[in-house]
């Protein structure tokens, strides 16, 4: 698979232009991991803010500098490594702790050491934070001040943002070779991002079908809603005008798929249209399904919390600040509000 496909934006390819990272203090990602870290145990957790520098290389770092194994350094999720951004952590260290004042790393600060009872896991956070600025705006500015509010009230759909299918696709690439046979990956991590970034495909494939046919906030006959922000799923036979309006007021997520073995949750109309949507991905659906994978879902609807800007035509510039739980992607956000282009 070469490059990426064109996914559907609910409110028309936006009518601005800008320019994206312009410095990495233009991309700022702030971690919640939703808890306190405990004080005690054998696992020291490190708050750490981080400039133009990839999470995977920091960790290492940290375990050289602290004189532990790799493995022995966990943390929630990868963030940008073009950004200004704040993680944790995790260093299992169940003696002694190093000096951390001495650490040296040109781009990295430790902000907050704390113990914790264990290990931080993959996707072990509440949210992130975000704060963005897109520079160089041109085109209808006034188009994107009522896009603006019309994304703040309605949401924008849940993408798997296009980094979670690596350069140019290549993690697609990477992951057809995989369920073809011709590339036995040995390296688990690798492994699992390829696996995932053809799953999150086709969900995008399914999304994209909705979205396009005006149909991504209105329930059809063989929904599988979702309680809230809960993982909690619920088939709907039939929408009633009670749960159109559960599902407008977002207390009821429509959801795609997220593919692998097992019978398909939805049924009827949504059953229906989720496979003409994936009819061209059959091989995709089989090797997930042979990797082990069980059918789970994931919401339409994306809602970035406590979204607010400043549109300063004179420098045209946009700053957004948002949050989002885990899982969902800034630039799925910003794809609805201004086509960019990344400096450099």
């Amino acid at each position: 698979m070469s490059g990426l496909p064109h996914w559907a934006c609910a409110y028309g390819v936006p009518a601005v232009r800008g320019v994206l990272r312009s410095v990495p203090e233009d991309f700022v990602v702030d971690e919640d991991l939703g808890y306190v870290p405990d004080g005690r145990g054998d696992h020291v957790l490190l708050q750490v803010r981080k400039r133009e520098t990839n999470t995977e290389w920091l960790a290492r770092e940290l375990a050289s500098f602290a004189g532990i194994k790799p493995v022995d350094v966990g943390f929630a999720g990868l963030k940008d490594r073009h950004a200004l951004t704040t993680q944790w952590f995790s260093l299992h260290l169940r003696g002694a702790e190093p000096d951390w004042s001495s650490f040296s790393c040109a781009e990295a600060q430790i902000l907050d050491v704390r113990r914790h009872r264990r290990k931080l896991q993959r996707g072990e956070l509440r949210g992130n934070r975000f704060r963005l600025v897109v520079r160089q705006l041109s085109g209808d500015i006034a188009a994107l001040e009522a896009r603006l509010r019309q994304v703040q009230a309605q949401g924008v759909p849940n993408y798997f943002g296009a980094q979670r299918f690596g350069i140019n696709g290549g993690n697609l690439a990477e992951a057809q070779a995989l369920f073809a046979g011709r590339n036995e990956v040995r390296d688990r991590h690798k492994r699992g991002l390829y696996i995932s970034a053809a799953r999150s495909l086709l969900f995008n494939a399914v999304l994209s079908a909705r979205v396009a046919t005006g149909n991504w906030l209105t329930p059809l006959v063989g929904e599988v809603v979702q309680l809230g922000n809960t993982q909690s799923l619920v088939t709907c036979d039939e929408p009633t005008p009670a749960i159109r309006e559960r599902v407008a007021r977002g207390e009821l997520q429509l959801t795609g798929p997220l593919w692998g073995r097992g019978r398909p949750l939805s049924s009827a109309a949504v059953l229906a249209l989720e496979e003409a949507a994936l009819a061209e991905y059959a091989a995709w659906r089989c090797g997930l399904e042979q990797v082990g994978l069980q059918q789970e879902r994931r919401a339409l609807r994306l809602m970035a919390q406590d979204l607010e800007w400043v549109l300063d035509e004179q420098a045209a510039a946009l700053t957004l600040s948002f949050y989002l739980p885990a899982g969902a992607y800034a630039t799925t956000v910003l794809r609805e509000l201004v086509v960019t282009t990344e400096a450099g």
